[in-house]
């Protein structure tokens, strides 16, 4: 089991963190809580959602001080999860009806694997190959090159005239981010929780990202951990099935909390977090561990931002924008030369320390709980509930 000091942010005394849990009894549903010095204070009956609180311009007032009924200690609620335990309060994931984008192919690494991806077809076999010979045919260092400059389209014609271009390096190097929709509002799973493998795919792997917290105003106001998980080989076979290879029942987790910007934590944080992964085979003792530096993405995280939201889109209800990732995990696990793909059960542990650690287990996406609480049920309890305002 992780060390809950881990598990949590490393200053957790002075983060302010909102997230939401299920309650039991009369109140049978979703409550909006804050974390303060570690102990988990109910705040509905202040802030309906998540949502809610993240456009209050004294959202930092509430989570630090509006009255509410403890819960206990933040340790206790991830110990359960861990455990699998089914009592309540039981921890949800932080958000609720924000959209959920994603941004692909932010790094290079990730950029050369999605290319690879395509040229193999989504065959796991052709991987290490095409690798190699990508490689060394590029001699470039496409993380030293700035999307949309003209070094970029100077490469991108040098590509081209040797036939490696894609519609890949496009966003990676072209002036426009990948931004694309990831799950439904509600939809996300939390830390703990299993995340969903789709049943056709035999080549997959998380995706460790840090994730924004954006309200309606497209201001971001904090961050979370998230596990973008991907079929490789069913986006491999054409970027048109991306729909089919990023959205399925458990194939988004974030969490644990959503921790809010203000003196101690702020988008420079994020800028030079470095995100480590671990995932941890239950049937094979298979281990494989990674990190990435956020100061390697090849595209501000604010740029990111104003590509996704602004004149041209507007989110009434805000969203969360997952960063990308540079962890492709290429180490062989079944084979020489097959490369990495996930086992049933693996256990994947994504942290930082501003942050603390995203745990999940890996089952097939048909085989795990299926989602049925959505945003029409939502609004149908907060209005039994008598929190909804005119």
């Amino acid at each position: 089991m992780d060390s809950l000091n881990t598990v949590l942010p490393a200053d957790l005394e002075r983060a302010l963190m909102v997230g939401r849990v299920w309650r039991g009894g009369a109140i049978d549903g979703p409550c909006v809580v804050a974390v303060r010095g570690g102990e988990v204070v109910d705040i509905s009956a202040h802030v309906a959602t998540v949502a809610d609180l993240l456009d209050r311009t004294d959202a930092l007032d509430i989570v630090r001080s509006a009255p509410g009924e403890s819960l206990g200690q933040a340790s206790a609620l991830l110990e359960n999860a861990l455990r699998g335990q089914d009592g309540e309060p039981r921890l949800l994931a932080p958000c609720d009806v924000q959209a959920i984008k994603a941004c692909g192919v932010t790094f290079a690494v990730s950029l050369l694997e999605r290319v690879i991806e395509e040229q193999a077809g989504g065959d796991a076999a052709r991987a290490a190959a095409l690798r190699a010979s990508m490689q060394e045919c590029l001699g470039t260092d496409l993380s030293a090159i700035k999307p949309g400059s003209a070094q970029a389209d100077k490469l991108k014609h040098d590509l081209i005239e040797r036939g490696l271009w894609s519609q890949y390096m496009e966003v990676g190097i072209g002036p426009d981010a990948e931004v694309f929709s990831k799950s439904q509002p509600m939809s996300a799973v939390a830390f703990g929780a299993d995340v969903g493998l789709h049943p056709k795919s035999e080549w997959n792997n998380p995706e460790p990202e840090i994730v924004l917290a954006v309200n309606s105003r497209a201001e971001v106001v904090g961050a979370t951990l998230g596990n973008d998980v991907n079929l490789r080989d069913i986006e491999g076979r054409s970027a048109l099935l991306l729909g089919k290879a990023k959205d399925n029942n458990g194939s988004c987790a974030l969490g644990p909390f959503i921790r809010l910007f203000d003196a101690h934590f702020s988008i420079d944080t994020i800028r030079e977090a470095e995100v480590s992964m671990l995932i941890e085979g239950a049937d094979d003792g298979f281990r494989l561990a990674g990190a990435s530096r956020m100061r390697e993405i090849s595209r501000d995280p604010l740029d990111l931002v104003a590509q996704t939201c602004g004149k041209h889109h507007q989110y009434p209800d805000g969203f969360m924008l997952f960063l990308g990732t540079m962890f492709s995990p290429i180490k062989d696990r079944d084979k020489a030369g097959g490369g990495f793909t996930h086992h049933l059960g693996d256990r994947v542990s994504i942290s930082t320390p501003s942050l603390g650690t995203l745990v999940n287990h890996v089952q097939r996406s048909d085989a795990i709980t299926p989602w049925t609480f959505g945003v029409r049920a939502l609004y149908q309890n907060l209005a039994r509930r008598g929190l909804l305002q005119a």
